[in-house]
Order: C-alpha cells, then sequence, then structure tokens
C-alpha cells in the first residue's frame, strides 16, 4: 500500500505538528526552571493519548481535568502513579462515576474542588480529596477570596482531605502584561495572606495560559507547594500568540479546502463553526501560507474568506488555518492527523473529546 500523505485526508482535517508539541514542552520546562512537578495542565486542551504519552515523558504527573472522560484517557496513557484534580465540582451521576475512575485506579489519586461543606464532607466520605475552588473575581465558580467564614466552612467540612486551594484568575486575559501583572498581583497577595492563615494549606494551584508567568515570578507563592494550570501552551493558539509571551509555537492547525469562489475578493472554504471555534469571535483563524486571507464569520460548514492582496487560491486547493481559540477546536474533531518533520505519520483518535452521557454502574461507594 503506498504511503498516506496529509493532502489525500478529508478536510476538514484537524492537524498535529508534534515537533511543535515538542518545542513547546521544551520551552515549558524552560520557564519551569525543570521543575515539571510546578506544572498541572489541564487535559481539556491536548485530548490526544499521544500528546498526553510526551507530556508524560517529559515527567509531568500532576493534571486537571473537567470532564470523567478526560480523567479515563489521561489514565489509560499514564504507567506511573498520577495526580488528577477535578477542575470543576462534580454532583449526582458525575460525582458516582468519579469514584468508580478513583477504585478502577488505586495507584492515583484523585481530587476535585469544592465550594460548599456539604459537598465537602460527601467528597471526604468518599476518600477523594478536596481543593477549596477560590474566586478572584472571575464570578465563574468558587467562593469570593476574601469571604473567609465560607472558606473556612468548607475547610472544616474537608478536615484531613483537604489538599490544596485552588485560586483561577482566568479573567485576566485583556489590557497590556503591565495591567495583567498588577491585577494577579493583587489576587495572588490575597491568596498568600489566606494559606499564612491556615496551618497545612496545602498546595496552591493557579493560573491559565495569561498569568502563568507573573504566578511562577511571585516570590512569596514560591514558599508554598505552588502549581499553574496552563493547558494551551501545549498546542499554542493565535490567541495565545498576542500576550507577549516568547518561545512557544502553534501546534495545531485546519486544513480545509476552497469549495466556492463567490466572488473576485471572496473564497468559501469547508472549515465552519464544526470545525473551529467561532466563539471566540471574529476572526476564529487566521490562514497561513502564501495566500494573503482574511476569515470572515462562519456558518456551520462553511468559512468565507476575504482575498485581502494578491492571487487567489483556486478552487479546490488545500489551505491551513490557525485556529483563534485551540482548546474548542481540538475538541471538535473525532480524529487528528499526526505529523513530524512535515510528514504524516497516522490519524488518530482525539479520545478525551466530548462527554459521557451513560450513568454509571454504581459500584459500591467507598468508606
Amino acid at each position: 500500500m503506498p504511503p498516506l500523505h496529509l493532502e489525500d485526508l478529508q478536510t476538514p482535517t484537524l492537524v498535529i505538528d508534534l515537533d511543535a508539541v515538542r518545542h513547546n514542552l521544551a520551552t515549558m520546562r524552560h520557564y519551569l526552571d525543570g521543575r515539571m512537578d510546578r506544572w498541572r495542565p489541564h487535559v481539556k486542551t491536548c485530548k490526544v493519548t499521544e500528546v498526553l504519552e510526551l507530556l508524560l515523558a517529559e515527567g509531568v504527573r500532576h493534571f486537571k481535568v473537567s470532564t470523567t472522560r478526560e480523567c479515563e484517557v489521561l489514565l489509560a496513557a499514564t504507567k506511573h502513579p498520577t495526580d488528577v484534580l477535578f477542575a470543576m465540582a462534580q454532583h449526582g451521576s458525575n460525582l458516582h462515576r468519579v469514584v468508580e475512575l478513583a477504585q478502577k485506579h488505586k495507584k492515583h489519586r484523585f481530587a476535585m474542588l469544592s465550594e460548599d461543606p456539604a459537598h465537602a464532607t460527601e467528597l471526604r466520605k468518599l476518600a477523594l480529596g478536596i481543593f477549596v475552588d477560590l474566586d478572584p473575581g472571575y464570578q465563574r465558580t468558587g467562593i469570593p477570596l476574601h469571604d473567609q467564614r465560607r472558606v473556612q466552612d468548607v475547610i472544616e467540612a474537608a478536615g484531613d482531605s483537604l489538599r490544596g486551594l485552588h485560586c483561577y484568575e482566568g479573567h485576566l486575559t485583556r489590557g497590556s502584561l503591565a495591567d495583567r501583572t498588577a491585577e494577579a498581583h493583587a489576587i495572588y497577595h490575597d491568596l498568600v495572606v489566606l494559606a499564612r492563615s491556615l496551618p497545612h494549606p496545602g498546595e496552591l494551584v493557579t493560573s491559565g495560559t495569561p498569568t502563568f508567568l507573573i504566578a511562577l515570578a511571585y516570590e512569596p507563592l514560591g514558599a508554598f507547594l505552588h502549581t499553574v494550570s496552563p493547558g494551551t501552551v501545549v498546542y499554542w493558539d493565535a490567541r495565545s500568540q498576542q500576550l507577549g509571551i516568547e518561545g512557544f509555537a502553534c501546534a495545531v492547525s485546519v486544513q480545509t479546502r476552497v469549495v466556492s469562489l463567490p466572488s473576485g475578493d471572496r473564497i468559501t472554504v469547508d472549515a465552519g463553526s464544526k470545525a473551529l471555534d467561532a466563539a471566540v469571535g471574529d476572526p476564529c483563524a487566521f490562514a497561513i501560507g502564501k495566500f494573503h486571507l482574511r476569515a470572515l464569520h462562519p456558518s456551520e460548514e462553511h468559512m468565507p474568506m476575504h482575498v485581502e492582496r494578491g492571487a487567489r487560491p483556486p478552487l479546490g486547493s488545500l489551505l491551513r488555518l490557525v485556529p483563534a481559540h485551540v482548546c474548542p477546536t481540538v475538541n471538535l474533531a473525532d480524529s487528528a492527523a499526526l505529523v513530524a518533520n512535515g510528514t504524516l505519520l497516522r490519524v488518530v483518535p482525539v479520545g478525551a473529546r466530548g462527554h459521557e452521557t451513560l450513568p454509571p454502574k454504581r459500584a459500591k461507594l467507598l468508606r
């Protein structure tokens, strides 16, 4: 059988450049001064077993997940004892599924965020670790950072299952680096004050991609067991390129084909909102290569593009688009083409995409 080439694949195609992934992991090692134990990457970004194996080979042993599917794919990939933090409180059937995974994979550690004493009590009875979920102004989940009474109530309910504090400043994405630094420092100051007031604060988890360097450089956090949790750094994306953080390369692109030439300065490709994250806003992707194109607002299967200057790509030609937001883009694909040295290696499943929906088996709960 003749070798398969990238251009032989159907479009739209999620393409992962493993050379760029390795480059990004080396960049993270540099920023962490070799301390890979200070990194708790979020699996919601990479989602692919072969990429998780690269992280594990680099010595990463602490991860964040949001879904039980992400957790299961991660645990199937690792041969080492691994520490998994569910970065969203789970309830009902979701929580029972987490317990099933914990019972099945006893050599690994499991913990979960909690903002409620009753929930923390339930987690403790189920022998799951607990991180108090703190809200530093994001207003998405968690206890407001200054509400010490509620924080203390959860800590008391957690008892000896308390593993640490989770303070995700994910809202600090806009403004200059100086603006983000000033806002982040104010949050870290309050977090450190809280941690110092506790006899055993445990691990302090902060920071996605926009602020992880600021957190690593904030000296008072270094007095604690402190980890940062950016996931986008594994693949990088066009939006992250605007942050002014050096050393990362975009490892993910979407191969797409020109399917229409509606006018002299317009083309349409077959990668719409079902292949690229459109919720990020326009433009949701950027063309790479010899053509000068600007992505317009997509529909489900179509992406119109404006030819800003120069030649117009012919009907049927292949283009590559770099997503503005890579995490949901990866989640939209059932499979990914892995390339290295410009050569297609193989096509693999995006194993951790989507959500599980079947009810758990309700195995006998711990304790």
